[in-house]
């Protein structure tokens, strides 16, 4: 944790209600467990909190300044106004990165990011919602589990899982691997990442070289040992090599932040102050660069999938790259969403999380044995929370994270409420989930791969999931499209809901959540899903069938 961005927490308010300090806490979280929080950068290369320092420091005076009746109004990361709407209407409304249609490039986004006229909010960096890697090692161990039922009789005792990406969010795949029990090499360029990872306990050992990474390796498999090793070089080196030799993974994806071929992906052959000097002296050869690094890693996953592996896009656009750098069938390794995890969203379960604004751990430990006692047969989340319990170290404010689905949701958050009204906990819960949610995300590449009804790039499901919970009386709303190399890839929505203990926030949470996770359901019921379509019949969620 960076010293100079402290964790927030504590009884006492510098704002003029718990609604707008949490808030300004969650901005501050953001920052204290961010990659590179100097320049606001959250993860992912370019996901910011904020524009500029000027538009932080303007943030944080509005929130401590502001009426619980009035609602500030952010343009990309820069605070452009408050205007007075009702107690009940959100507190905070963001548009960050959206570009129209045909100027939706990463050129274009460059050259008005150096403008200083945008910033990409990343999907929860800029709304001031991410909770350090656990988001995301959640998701991660799903995915592992999910293929490990497919694939592997529900074991991954003895299985070899190869990837690549140690940053902001692909840190959390070594523990991930070794929480769903599989020997998991990660690498990554960055020694400084890979000391980070290590220092925290994702990772067991730092291998010196290849050969001594895939000597722990072997042994683990043997042994039916987890094991997490991470190697620092180059993916698009390490990759190939692996494959000449002849050895072929159980699992292979991979989470660099090849979105970005500026800012994200290293290409092989470059050192880190070689690329980081290129980002601003030769944009053009560093992106030709990168995408010709990303064909030949993506060559090598071809052929660990053709030879057996399960291969799949973790989501980074590795596999648009590929393609565009002339790997036709780059799109035969398959995106984690449809592959495994559609099931899920078309019932509107997909991860959802809490965070403690007293910053007191022991909250956490409360409505963990909450949702324990009261959803014992909820398998997937009683499993991750003993897990977590055991093996994920919090990162800024307490946190936890659960993929809850309708009606489960808005039943925890409002049973939080009342402990919080009770004094049962320390202080008030702030609530959020992922952008990469049932009705939340619009991404043909990854959330949206192949709908069953061809709607893969309809933008519309996120824009109505705002709107539908700016009327629902929800505390933050944004909506996000990609910035860099994501530009012109994706639309999403997220929400931030505060249960401070009063009425109020009862009334917010029972509306926005139900209202968030019904559309959800519609909109896969929408689009002919089995699954949304008997969830809508047994929950009661009026979608409309036209003949």
């Amino acid at each position: 944790m960076n010293p100079r961005f402290p964790v927030p927490g504590g009884p006492t308010l510098r704002c003029k209600g718990w609604r707008q300090e949490a808030l300004l806490r969650l901005m501050e979280n953001v920052l204290s467990v961010g990659e590179n929080p100097d320049q606001l950068i959250v993860y992912a290369a370019l996901g910011k909190a904020a524009r500029s320092w000027a538009a932080h420091d303007a943030i944080v005076e509005t929130l401590k300044t502001m009426e619980e009746d009035e609602t500030l109004i952010i343009q990309s990361g820069k605070p452009i106004g408050v205007l007075k709407t009702h107690a009940a209407a959100p507190l905070v409304i963001m548009a960050n990165c959206n570009i129209v249609g045909q100027w939706a490039k990463a050129e274009y986004f460059y050259d008005l990011q150096e403008k200083g006229l945008i910033c990409w909010g990343g999907l929860t960096a800029g709304a001031w919602q991410y909770i350090g890697s656990q988001g995301v090692i959640q998701g991660t161990y799903e995915i592992f589990s999910r293929i490990a039922e497919k694939h592997f009789d529900g074991d991954l005792h003895g299985r070899f899982i190869l990837t690549a990406g140690l940053g902001g969010m692909g840190g959390s795949q070594p523990l991930a691997g070794r929480m769903a029990n599989a020997a998991i090499l990660g690498v990554d360029i960055d020694p400084e990442r890979v000391a980070k990872r290590k220092a925290i306990g994702y990772i067991d050992t730092v291998a010196p070289d290849l050969d001594s990474a895939l000597a722990m390796i072997d042994a683990a498999v043997k042994a039916r040992k987890p094991a997490s090793i991470a190697l620092v070089g180059n993916a698009a080196d390490i990759y190939p090599e692996i494959a000449r030799r002849g050895i072929v993974p159980d699992i292979v994806t991979d989470q660099t932040a090849a979105h970005d071929l500026v800012y994200g992906y290293v290409p092989a052959g470059f050192t880190l102050e070689e690329v980081r000097a290129m980002r601003t002296s030769d944009t053009a050869r560093l992106m030709a660069e990168s995408r010709k690094s990303i064909v030949t890693q993506v060559r090598a996953m071809l052929e660990f999938q053709q030879k057996g592996a399960v291969v799949f896009d973790n989501g980074n656009l590795i596999r648009t790259h590929a393609r565009d750098g002339g790997v036709e069938n780059a799109f035969d390794i398959p995106i984690f969403t449809e592959a495994w995890l559609r099931p899920l969203f078309s019932r509107a379960i997909g991860p959802f999380r809490w965070m403690a604004l007293s910053g007191d751990p022991e909250d956490i430990r409360k409505i963990d044995d909450l949702v324990l006692r009261d959803y014992p047969d909820n398998r997937i989340v009683t499993n991750w929370i003993r897990l977590a319990r055991e093996n994920v170290p919090f990162e800024g404010l307490p946190a936890r994270i659960a993929w809850l689905g309708h009606g489960v949701r808005t039943e925890v958050a409002r049973a939080v409420n009342r402990m919080v009204a009770s004094g049962e906990l320390k202080g008030p819960v702030a609530f959020s989930r992922d952008h990469l949610d049932a009705g939340a995300m619009a991404h043909p590449n990854i959330m949206t791969e192949n709908m069953k009804d061809g709607s893969d790039a309809i933008a519309d499901w996120p824009l109505l999931n705002a709107m539908t919970l700016c009327s629902s009386m929800a505390d933050l709303v944004v909506i996000h499209s990609g910035g860099g190399g994501y530009a012109g890839y994706m639309t999403s929505s997220g929400v931030t809901l505060v249960a401070d203990g009063t009425p109020e926030a009862d009334l917010r949470l029972k509306n926005a959540l139900t209202n968030d996770t019904s559309l959800g359901v519609m909109r896969y019921a929408d689009a002919g899903y089995e699954e949304a379509l008997e969830e809508a019949e047994l929950k009661g969620i009026r979608h409309l069938k036209l003949a």
